[in-house]
């Protein structure tokens, strides 16, 4: 048997906090034996979660020898962590404990450095702040979760029961994993990554410059457009169009006006029952084929798939 101490810190987001103690503490193995003891600790007896309260089985230097640690997200990321926390993680790393953290919890990793030079992911909304405050991470924005062997980290909310699937696939077997991934009436592996839930919402930007040019492809982006009718609407040349992209988007022109026609897309997925062909069309892209391949590499999955996750039924 593992045991598991999940790290509880005031402020603790509860939904983080239960994922692992309700799909690890429930593993049973092939006899009956329970997987993993899981024990909830921390540097304080009682913390807040949001509107509740909650008491602290143990403190940190009593699971010392604990076998994996896992630390849940904070409603605010940018509190640091209470004093002992950031060395009892790296001490345990140290050790050959395995640490993992759910969802914002990988700011608390990134804070104790164990994060530097390492892949990693967090909740998609906090991705590019945690890659701006860290920058010696490797942030993966599309993961749902990112194994580094003694490291992991997770999304957002249900990824982290994603992670603690696979943590149980790795530490039991795929028919233990199938067991508990039935338990929690979740998929053992899910398809794609979080890319397909991001917020299709059109990107705002502060800028004077590109203004225009953003409204106007937002406008047109359904007509066979090239990089010189851009630049005509923007009135700049294309060379310096390019240049204000790369600069204040990180993309060139053509990345954005591809995004603009995803998002439609995801839009006529969602709202509609138009066919796929219809939409790869309606939306701007030249082909059926071009559009399968470019909503694949940009949501993650297929535009069919990702219609069955999102399209009431």
């Amino acid at each position: 048997m593992y045991t598991v101490a999940v790290l509880a810190l005031d402020d603790v987001i509860a939904f983080d906090l239960a994922t692992p103690i309700e799909t690890l503490g429930r593993v049973r193995l092939p006899d009956g034996r329970g997987g993993y003891r899981v024990v909830v600790a921390g540097p304080e007896p009682v913390v807040g979660a949001g509107p509740v309260r909650l008491q602290v089985d143990a403190g940190l230097d009593e699971v010392v020898r604990a076998d994996l640690v896992v630390v849940p997200g904070r409603n605010d990321p940018d509190r640091p962590a209470p004093d002992g926390v950031a060395e009892f993680l790296r001490a345990s790393v140290a050790r050959g404990t395995r640490v993992a953290s759910i969802c914002v919890g990988a700011f608390t990793l990134a804070e104790a450095g164990l994060l530097d030079g390492q892949r990693a992911t967090t909740h998609w909304l906090a991705t590019d702040e945690l890659a701006r405050r860290y920058p010696a991470v490797r942030v993966e924005p599309d993961a749902l979760y990112v194994d580094n062997g003694q490291i992991l980290t997770s999304a957002g909310a249900s990824a982290g029961l994603d992670m603690c699937l696979h943590i149980v696939k790795r530490d039991y077997g795929a028919a233990v994993a199938a067991d508990a991934a039935r338990l929690a009436v979740a998929p053992l592996q899910r398809t794609g990554g979080q890319g397909q839930y991001i917020l299709r919402n059109r990107p705002t930007y502060q800028t004077a410059t590109l203004e225009k040019a953003l409204a106007w492809i937002e406008e047109n982006a359904h007509r066979p457009l090239t990089l010189a009718d851009i630049a005509d609407a923007a009135g700049m040349s294309t060379r310096t169009l390019t240049r204000h992209f790369h600069a204040e988007t990180g993309q060139s022109p053509i990345q954005w006006l591809t995004g603009v026609r995803i998002r439609h897309a995801q839009e006529l997925l969602e709202l509609t029952d138009h066919t796929i062909d219809r939409i790869a069309g309606q939306v701007g892209f030249p082909s059926p084929s071009n559009f399968r391949v470019q909503f694949a590499q940009t949501v993650r999955v297929s535009p069919s798939a990702y219609r069955k996750t999102f399209r009431p039924r």
